[in-house]
């Protein structure tokens, strides 16, 4: 039988959601200390950096959840060295 472990840190999604949330947080930032008049003007009113940054906060804490609450389990051989399954 094999023992079974889960991908982690090397799970594409756990990279996504880190990526995602580290951008959303420097958007987030940018949106509620640096946003200026003339950006509030381009975006007609609304605080593109600052909601932008939300909405990817938001998705990167749906893929760390999905990473942790279906974690990828990866199969490893027990023994290689004992040979096949089909006893050759």
């Amino acid at each position: 039988m094999s023992e079974k472990h889960t991908a982690g840190a090397f799970d594409i999604r756990t990279l996504i959601g880190g990526l995602l949330g580290l951008y959303g947080l420097i958007l987030t930032c940018l949106g509620l200390f640096r946003a200026t008049e003339e950006e509030l003007a381009k975006g007609d009113g609304l605080n593109i950096n600052l909601w932008a940054g939300i909405g990817m906060l938001v998705v990167a804490a749906i893929f760390l959840a999905w990473v942790r609450l279906k974690p990828l389990v990866v199969p490893t051989p027990a023994d290689e060295s004992a040979g096949t399954s089909d006893g050759s």
